[in-house]
């Protein structure tokens, strides 16, 4: 007998890529054409127009509110950054340690998110659950990060967005508003991509009927993987390697001939322009400076290498390039990055998530066996 013949017809293809599995009115990415949307609308434009609450009650809720409901929403996720007593002390306790601030992220998530199946609780319930895990994220995160630095943590200040909120308790003072808004742009943009890995992870956990913060937690877990949000440091990482413009071509070369990934370039989707980075590289040069000026002229010769090196692949400029700059205009140091990804991400599982709930039915793909059979065993 031929262990390896495949005994199901509908074999997926490596890493899932392309396969459709699930109906959503979430959002898509069309990366053909460059562009991306959240429940239809140009996702892009959002960013460039709308702040993050307004995105968030859109991915949530399904629509774009009026002044009206988007204040409202404002207030229900400023006060979902407080965190109990509870919470706080072991946030203080596991940010001494060495765990990453992801899993300390899962561990808090446990303490104050409701603890029921989702397959128990309404609409409402799994909302309100929702947004807890939103609101409590980017204090954890900022915590962590306070603590780490031989500061101590802030409490939330409901009277700021919750981008200026966010990069308040990161650094510890108000925020200037062009820092403020850039990182507001760049939470937008990220704060869903279609069925990516982390997303795709929170909707196979939500399946089974488990609690909002399980799901979180494994989506999580997949987030922290450097191939999916750790990437904007390794760009900046890249950039102060290279120095100068003159040195771009030669150390590309030699990380290709090693056969390193080259971070901020090369997408899995997109095979027009990455709309993200455009953005993002929009706002760069808003903010300007002398870091900006040289990203703009090492991606230039990058490209213009990539497209000599590989002619027959489409190789555009990701998100991860413009964001690791933007990011570090705005104050943030490196090792808050990934937590910045995170604090806009998990609204995009949010919304996955409420949709799986909605009408669920356990994910229970297939395998096709390759090893060896033996007769009599």
């Amino acid at each position: 007998m031929n262990a390896g013949s495949p005994l199901i017809e509908n074999v997926a293809p490596p890493g899932l890529k392309g396969l459709i599995v699930a109906d959503t009115e979430v959002g898509s990415v069309r990366g053909d054409e460059g562009w991306f949307h959240y429940r239809g609308r140009n996702a892009a434009s959002l960013a460039r127009e709308h702040s993050f609450e307004a995105v968030a009650h859109l991915l949530l809720g399904g629509d774009l509110p009026d002044d009206v409901a988007e204040e409202a929403f404002r207030a229900k996720l400023a006060a979902a950054r407080s965190l109990t007593p509870e919470a706080a002390d072991l946030v203080a306790a596991l940010g001494q340690t060495d765990l990453p601030p992801m899993t300390i992220l899962r561990g808090v998530l446990g303490v104050e998110v409701d603890p029921r199946p989702t397959l128990d609780l309404d609409p409402d319930e799994r909302r309100a659950a929702v947004m807890r895990a939103i609101g409590i994220t980017p204090t954890v995160l900022a915590s962590v990060n306070r603590i780490r630095s031989g500061a101590e943590p802030l409490g939330p200040d409901e009277s700021l967005s919750h981008s200026a909120d966010y990069l308040r308790m990161t650094l510890g003072e108000t925020p200037l508003p062009e820092h403020a808004r850039a990182v507001e742009t760049y939470l937008c943009l990220t704060a869903d991509h279609g069925f990516n890995a982390s997303t795709f992870t929170a909707r196979v956990i939500t399946s089974t009927g488990t609690d909002v913060g399980g799901a979180m937690g494994g989506a999580l877990a997949a987030l922290a993987g450097p191939l999916h949000g750790g990437a904007p440091g390794r760009v900046l990482d890249m950039l102060h390697a290279i120095g100068h413009p003159d040195n771009a071509v030669p150390w590309i070369a030699a990380e290709l001939d090693a056969g390193r990934k080259i971070m901020g370039f090369g997408h899995a989707v997109y095979r027009a322009d990455d709309p993200r980075s455009e953005t993002l590289k929009a706002m760069a040069i808003e903010l300007g400076g002398e870091l900006v000026e040289r990203a703009l002229d090492i991606e230039s010769r990058i490209l213009s290498y990539l497209a000599e090196w590989k002619p027959d692949a489409v190789i555009v400029t990701n998100v991860e390039y413009y964001a690791g700059v933007v990011l570090h205009l705005a104050g943030l140091p490196q090792e808050a990055f990934t937590p910045t990804f995170t604090t806009s991400r998990v609204v995009g599982w949010g919304a996955h998530l409420l949709e799986q709930a909605a009408n669920n039915k356990i994910m229970r793909p297939s395998a096709r066996y390759t090893g060896q059979l033996h007769n009599g065993d």
